[in-house]
């Protein structure tokens, strides 16, 4: 079952009422429409219960609205990441391939607003978060290369750890993939498809309990990354 953040509301149709086995992620896409592509392609096979994108899905060199349409064709369930919100807002506009509300049609705008914070489900490994930073803060996130100072101070992490809403928060913002537990909760990186950032995507395994990255080329092009272990302790 889904959930949403307050006047996010989501449709039913998108999003899966039974427990998810298996999930295709993607993280921030910056407009990166030809990765964005062959990612979705490559999804279509691979028997997934869920496709998500964590959000940052405009401000790029590359097409938006195929971008926008790509997510409506293949009913990519999204979250807003931190330049949506500035894009409607009008704020930040100076940054590097900022957009603004004259670069998108009047249905690409409404699928915009229409995008929820972030969104709950159950998984069979437990409860999954499906954010662009942390929770409510969509500018948080952990790093590789966060130290115990940096982390102890990480106010939106440890809000979300004592909760103990959640076995899992999947998400994006840092540009870094990541698999790294906090006592009963593992935060899941999905990186980015931004050309200048190591471009990759992934899928979660809640029942083999592993998380495969795929890396990904300007000419789409994908090849097998990473792999990580999820906790053993399984919830359902």
């Amino acid at each position: 079952m889904a959930a949403c953040g307050k006047h996010s509301p989501v449709t039913t149709d998108r999003v899966s009422i039974q427990p998810l086995k298996r999930i295709g992620v993607l993280g921030d896409i910056h407009c990166e429409d030809v990765r964005l592509a062959a990612a979705l392609e490559f999804f279509q096979p691979q028997a997934l219960d869920l496709i998500c994108a964590v959000g940052d899905i405009v401000d790029g060199a590359g097409d938006s609205h195929r971008t926008i349409e790509l997510l409506r064709q293949f009913h990519v369930v999204t979250v807003r990441g931190n330049h949506e919100r500035w894009l409607l807002k009008n704020e930040m506009r100076g940054l590097p391939d900022a957009q603004t509300r004259f670069d998108f049609t009047a249905l690409d705008w409404a699928f915009l607003n229409q995008l929820p914070m972030w969104l709950h489900f159950e998984t069979v490994a437990g409860r999954m978060l499906l954010c662009h930073g942390l929770g409510a803060d969509d500018m948080a996130g952990v790093w590789p290369f966060d130290n115990s100072l940096t982390l102890h101070a990480n106010l939106a992490l440890w809000q979300l750890v004592n909760s103990a809403k959640f076995q899992f928060v999947v998400n994006g913002h840092t540009h870094h993939r990541l698999v790294r537990s906090f006592g009963e909760l593992t935060i899941i990186n999905a990186g980015t498809l931004y050309r200048k950032h190591n471009p990759c995507f992934c899928i979660a395994d809640f029942e083999q309990l592993t998380v495969q990255y795929f890396n990904v080329d300007a000419e789409g092009r994908i090849e097998t990354a990473e792999q990580f272990p999820l906790p053993t302790k399984t919830i359902l």
